[in-house]
């Protein structure tokens, strides 16, 4: 839907997530951390320092197609996910940097996982939000060109989208919304309490969220970037969709907590979720590519094992992947 005079992405209704003019997490009175609190955290001087490259022992090689299911890490919430002979990617990111600027801000400390090149035909790319280490407009137009594929976001990403590239077809929904992706396979937008922003003037012109993924294999529930709140978007995803197979959980970017914990959860949070979904298997994304937070490269695997132990959760069931490494159905 075109936007509007107060919104330049999205006009439409209002909900119990947009008040008419920006998107909002309904369970948070805050709404957002101002810039004062922004400030505050960057010049705390409490990043820790990260290597400048941590290569990762993983590359694969896909497969063109795959009847069960197999899912593949990229790089940092990048996916490859092969299901019911659909191969759909997870806010796809080749470029170097998390960034609009080719020379300045985040740059990725290992390579993508997989390259460009070996992809397998790709039939849908699925956007869970606007911030640049999620939507990459350079990745986007290297698929688009090649693959054509069905791209499918949460509202207002659309004229994000066709801002970089007008030719580009992309659907959008809400919380909610159903979409099938082939005749065996179909992905569902689920809540998220996190934010947007691809400049300094349109903070929460556009939605963000999570994808249920029903596939032949059972439900891939990927959560997307989130904090935890009360825990309720994970339990109603278990209550509409049933226990997931597999849950894709950010693990990273989490510190500080006072900053950083409304928007995105830390490993023992995201053990919770595990929990609260009932994820039968749980892989940890969202670490180890971009420096985007205060904590160290190797925290966020070290915290998860600890609170793994704490839960009584065999390090098995909650693997935090590396870029390239595979985890499929035997």
């Amino acid at each position: 839907m075109p936007g509007s005079k107060r919104n330049r992405y999205y006009a439409g209704p209002p909900s119990d997530h947009f008040d008419g003019d920006r998107f909002f997490n309904p369970d948070d009175e805050r709404r957002s951390r101002g810039l004062g609190a922004l400030l505050r955290w960057r010049f705390s001087g409490a990043k820790a320092k990260w290597p400048k490259s941590v290569p990762s022992p993983y590359v694969d090689h896909p497969p063109e197609r795959v009847a069960d299911l197999r899912i593949t890490l990229i790089g940092h919430a990048s996916m490859l996910i092969q299901a019911g002979l659909c191969n759909i990617l997870v806010d796809p990111h080749w470029s170097d940097r998390a960034s609009p600027f080719s020379f300045a801000g985040p740059k990725r400390v290992n390579p993508p996982g997989v390259a460009f090149d070996d992809l397998p035909p790709i039939d849908v790319v699925l956007i869970t939000h606007a911030h640049y280490d999620h939507l990459d407009m350079p990745t986007l137009r290297r698929l688009w060109r090649i693959h054509r594929p069905r791209i499918l976001a949460p509202l207002g990403n659309d004229a994000i989208i066709r801002r970089g590239d007008p030719d580009m077809e992309v659907a959008t929904g809400d919380w909610g919304d159903r979409f099938a992706l082939s005749d065996s396979v179909a992905a569902s937008l689920t809540p998220a309490r996190h934010w947007s922003a691809r400049t300094l003037s349109d903070r929460n012109m556009s939605l963000w969220c999570g994808f249920a993924i029903e596939t032949p294999a059972g439900l891939i529930y990927h959560v997307g970037d989130t904090g935890f709140g009360d825990g309720r978007i994970f339990r109603s995803v278990r209550r509409q969709f049933g226990a997931p197979a597999v849950a894709i959980i950010p693990i990273g970017a989490y510190a500080p907590r006072w900053f950083m914990s409304p928007q995105h959860v830390d490993p023992a949070e995201a053990v919770a979720i595990m929990r609260e979904c009932g994820a039968l298997q749980a892989l940890g994304v969202h670490w180890g590519a971009f420096h985007l937070s205060d904590e160290a490269h190797d925290a966020p695997p070290r915290e998860l094992a600890i609170a793994l132990n704490a839960h009584g959760v065999a390090a098995k069931h909650f693997v935090p992947l590396q870029p390239g490494e595979v985890w499929q159905t035997r």
